[in-house]
């Protein structure tokens, strides 16, 4: 009895073990295979600052100065998307900064309106044909302030920059690229330029009084843009613009302007940044000019894609 038992106890442990080896058995089924990752038709990405600062003093305080009010709002926006060979990229860079000062009242600091569409054609890994347009301008009336009083030097879209560039762009690399056009039309708009006269000239902005526009049709542009980090929780944004007119074609003519912003990023929600913007425009005056800004405040960015990882 006791050796019938035992036999049928070795036959129950074979008879799986038999039943995984036998000629004609079913395989286990395998898991299941994890859905792979959505990819986004449109790869967005927004990153939003603002920036607050301000100083109160008593009626009392005898180390000089002036109660004042500082507020800056920053944005960068950008919707991308490649499909094949064709590849469309759009931004929007937009900042705004002012000051409110006992004894001085509101001052117009740093002011940007910067829009920018492109189509490309990839030719090969690292170069494209490409045709863009943008948008250059700011959002409120700026003015100087000096001996003689105040007077206006712009407006809203006064003055403001359309380019049309026809040209090949290169891209090494997902945080650089520089696109070349040997051809890139510019329309300068500003309406009412008369008010503008006695603060900058004759012809403000290069528009001549009794007109309100400017066509430089034969004229190329080099843009180049940098956006990289350069640590964990520093980041670089840098785009430089070169602009000449072939029929004024002329060292000292050829415009220039570099606008740069590092952002160190202190908690999820707060960062410092340090932004600055110099200009060379013949047109506008013949010295450089540049403005600089270093703000602490909120921070928010959001995208929705996931970047590679590093190689």
């Amino acid at each position: 009895m006791k050796i019938r038992y035992i036999l049928a106890l070795l036959a129950l442990a074979v008879t799986p073990a038999l039943a995984q080896t036998a000629p004609g058995a079913l395989p286990a089924a395998p898991p299941p295979a994890a859905a792979p990752a959505t990819v986004p038709l449109w790869r967005t990405q927004a990153k939003a600052g603002l920036n607050l600062n301000e100083a109160t003093l008593s009626s009392n305080w005898r180390g000089g100065g002036a109660n004042s009010l500082g507020l800056s709002a920053l944005a960068n926006l950008r919707a991308d998307r490649k499909q094949g060979i064709h590849s469309f990229d759009n931004e929007a860079d937009l900042l705004f900064a002012f000051s409110q000062t006992a004894g001085l009242g509101y001052r117009k600091t740093q002011d940007r309106l910067y829009l920018d569409t492109k189509y490309g054609r990839g030719l090969s890994a690292k170069w494209d044909m490409f045709l863009s347009l943008n948008l250059l301008s700011q959002f409120a009336p700026g003015y100087r302030y000096d001996d003689s009083g105040v007077q206006q030097v712009s407006d809203l879209f006064a003055p403001a920059f359309f380019t049309a560039a026809y040209g090949f762009e290169y891209h090494p690399n997902p945080t650089f690229h520089v696109r070349l056009s040997p051809f890139a039309p510019r329309l300068t708009v500003v309406g009412r330029v008369e008010r503008f006269v006695p603060a900058l000239g004759a012809t403000p902005y290069g528009v001549n009084p009794g007109h309100s526009t400017r066509w430089e049709i034969l004229a190329a542009q080099v843009l180049a843009e940098l956006d990289r980090n350069l640590g964990a929780n520093i980041n670089l944004k840098a785009r430089y613009v070169l602009f000449a007119n072939y029929e004024t074609l002329d060292p000292k003519r050829i415009d220039h302007r570099l606008d740069l912003t590092l952002t160190a990023k202190v908690s999820r929600f707060v960062n410092v940044s340090l932004n600055g913007t110099a200009l060379y425009d013949y047109d506008q005056d013949s010295a450089i000019q540049y403005s600089q800004g270093l703000t602490l405040g909120v921070a928010y960015a959001f995208q929705n894609f996931v970047d590679p990882p590093k190689k």
